[in-house]
């Protein structure tokens, strides 16, 4: 048996952010896997605001492409919007693939003692008089004094707890792909509306591109990719994630917390999703700490953590749907 203070199920930003914050403050950490890397997800270019939560963790992406900003095609005539509007100083993006960001912040775990383990076996949480205590696997078994679902839309312990959603929006699926190219134009490059939702595209590097379309219902008609990718020669298969609107009732309880997309999920045009995953790992990380500190307060400490995640998805939820109403075609879900 495997005793830790805390057990992170899920390798992604979210859970690598939880267990890197963990580390750096003494505490014994396991990180439990269930997919090999990598790991492929929509959306490839991070906000400015990325970058001092990575310097927090210690992790570099010295070596990525940097952007000053984006087109936008979507409320009347294109328009680059930059990152440093009013700003002395410019500030840049990152065009980072999913994979190798994934990678650099599992590295970044392990060394800092992160035990990592790939799960051979689908895993259940252990609880006890009404506590989650624990992880099992197979015939392995993992305890510790907290246990942090950051399994993404896989959803480990929403499912198991059965923890009801809050839901703002109708089911959407971003579908998302790669493509070889090395001379598409960077206005043609962005965020695109058209009749029946938005595509959007971006270069992770100077022969790949990373492409991520929705559509606003499930009837809508759209090819499967972008059309001015379609001569282009794809990089493995079209792929599809469920990115509909909608946030965990409860997002901590006793002995557990939900971080990341297993807290709450939003489609990629809230442009921010890798900020958010990092942000709840670090703030989860502190209220663990915390918690340990102080047991009697765990309740209060757990209590600010989920008012926290729900302030924070409904202001971004009020600022999507602002951003959709000014769309050519605005859905009439709204």
């Amino acid at each position: 048996m495997n005793h830790f203070d805390v057990i992170v199920v899920g390798a992604g930003p979210a859970g690598c952010a939880t267990a890197i914050g963990c580390a750096q403050r003494g505490l014994r950490v396991a990180l439990l896997e269930q997919t090999r890397f990598p790991r492929y997800r929509p959306g490839e270019t991070l906000h400015p605001g990325v970058e001092p939560l990575l310097q927090q963790l210690q992790v570099s992406l010295q070596n990525c492409p940097r952007h000053l900003g984006h087109w936008v095609h979507w409320d009347g005539p294109p328009r680059f919007n930059a990152f440093s509007t009013g700003r002395a100083i410019a500030w840049q993006g990152f065009q980072v693939s999913r994979a190798l960001l994934d990678q650099q912040l599992l590295e970044r775990a392990q060394a800092l003692g992160v035990q990592v383990t790939y799960l051979r076996h689908t895993s259940r949480a252990l609880l006890q008089h009404g506590r989650v205590q624990g992880v099992r696997a197979g015939t392995m078994q993992w305890t510790g004094k907290f246990v942090v679902d950051a399994t993404g839309r896989h959803h480990w312990l929403q499912r198991q707890l059965q923890i009801p959603w809050r839901r703002f929006s109708p089911r959407l699926i971003a579908r998302f792909g790669y493509c070889e190219d090395n001379s598409l134009t960077d206005d043609k490059m962005g965020l695109f509306a058209h009749p029946h939702g938005w595509h959007w595209i971006a270069r992770i590097s100077r022969t790949c591109l990373h492409w991520t379309q929705l559509a606003f219902t499930q009837e809508g008609q759209q090819p499967l990719i972008p059309t001015v990718l379609q001569r282009c020669k794809a990089i493995g298969q079209v792929r599809g994630a469920d990115v509909s609107w909608r946030v965990c009732r409860t997002t901590a309880g006793p002995g557990f917390f939900l971080v990341g997309d297993a807290a709450a999920t939003l489609d990629p045009c809230a442009s921010h999703g890798v900020i958010k995953a990092l942000m709840s790992g670090l703030q989860t990380a502190c209220a663990i700490v915390e918690c340990l500190f102080w047991p009697a307060g765990e309740a209060t400490v757990q209590a600010a953590y989920q008012a926290w995640v729900q302030k924070t998805v409904q202001r971004d939820v009020l600022a999507l749907r602002d951003f959709y109403r000014a769309h050519p075609y605005p859905p009439a879900w709204l």
